[in-house]
C-alpha cells in the first residue's frame, strides 16, 4: 500500500510538471511548447519546455501572436494573424480565441499577403574602399592625391519597405560615409539603394551613388549576423565608373526599433 502510495503521489507530480509548460503560436500558426522567460517591447524570449536547461531562445516579437500560460491565461500579441497556406485549419488555440474570426486559408499564394511593419535598422558603418588607378587619376585631377586603400566612416539608415510570409523583405537604404581621414583628406559619398533581403539575412540592393568626382551606380550584397536581438551586418559595394572601379567592404551593427 505505501509503494502503491508513492508511485500515486510520483505520477502526479510528474503529471503537474509535464503540464507546467506555456503555448506560444506564431503568426504562422506554428505552435511551440516552451517556458517564457521575458517579453519585451520588441522580443520574447523562452526556453523549450523539454530542456528547461538548454539555451535561451529569442524571437520578435512581431512574429508571435499569442501565449497561452501554464495557468491558462492566454495573452494575444498580435491580433492581426497571417497563416501560412495549407489544407489544415489553424490551430486549436486560434480557433479557441477568435472563433468566429479566423478563417482556414487554403490555396493561396504566400505573396497574396503581405505584412506591413515598417522597420527601421540604422547604425554605423565602418570600413575599407579599393581605389583603381583610374579613379586614383581621376581624383588627382581634381587636385586630390590618395592611395590605392582609403577607409570609410559612416552610418546606414535602412527602413523595410515590407515583408511577405515567406521572409522575403524589400528595403531601402541611405549610406553617406566619408572616406580618407587617416590620409588627411576628406572624400565624402553617398549612396541610395532599393534592395531584397532573404529569409535567412542574405540581400541584394542597387542605387545611385555620389561622390565630388561625380556620379554613378552601386551594386551592393551582404548578410547580417544576428546575436542576442542585434544585427552585425558585413556587406560588399563594387562602384563600376567610366575612370575606373571602387570596391568596398563594410560592417557595422544595429538594433531594430520602429
Amino acid at each position: 500500500m505505501r509503494t502503491f502510495l508513492l508511485v500515486f503521489l510520483f505520477l502526479l507530480v510528474a503529471g503537474g510538471v509535464a503540464q507546467a509548460q506555456d503555448v506560444l503560436t506564431k503568426r504562422n500558426g506554428e505552435e511551440l511548447k516552451v517556458k517564457v522567460v521575458e517579453i519585451t517591447p520588441s522580443e520574447v524570449k523562452f526556453r523549450r519546455a523539454d530542456n528547461l536547461e538548454g539555451p535561451l531562445i529569442s524571437v520578435w516579437r512581431t512574429d508571435v501572436f499569442m501565449i497561452v500560460y501554464a495557468n491558462g491565461v492566454k495573452e494575444v500579441l498580435n491580433a492581426a494573424t497571417i497563416f501560412q497556406p495549407g489544407p489544415s485549419s489553424p490551430p486549436a488555440a486560434v480557433r479557441a480565441a477568435f472563433p468566429e474570426e479566423v478563417p482556414t486559408v487554403a490555396n493561396q499564394d504566400p505573396n497574396d499577403a503581405v505584412l506591413e511593419e515598417p522597420i527601421r535598422l540604422d547604425g554605423p558603418r565602418v570600413g575599407v574602399t579599393f581605389l583603381s588607378q583610374g579613379v586614383r587619376g581621376k581624383a588627382r585631377e581634381e587636385g586630390v592625391e590618395v592611395g590605392a586603400v582609403i577607409t570609410q566612416f559612416g552610418w546606414q539608415f535602412e527602413s523595410r519597405l515590407f515583408r511577405l510570409p515567406n521572409g522575403v523583405s524589400g528595403l531601402v537604404e541611405f549610406v553617406p560615409l566619408v572616406g580618407g581621414l587617416e590620409q588627411g583628406r576628406f572624400l565624402p559619398s553617398v549612396s541610395g539603394l532599393l534592395g531584397i533581403r532573404g529569409a535567412k539575412g542574405f540581400e541584394f540592393g542597387a542605387g545611385p551613388n555620389v561622390t565630388p568626382l561625380g556620379a554613378s551606380v552601386v551594386l551592393a550584397l551582404g548578410t547580417s549576423i544576428r546575436s542576442y536581438g542585434v544585427n552585425f551586418p558585413v556587406n560588399l559595394a563594387v562602384v563600376p565608373g567610366r575612370d575606373g572601379m571602387r570596391v568596398s567592404l563594410l560592417v557595422g551593427f544595429n538594433a531594430r526599433h520602429r
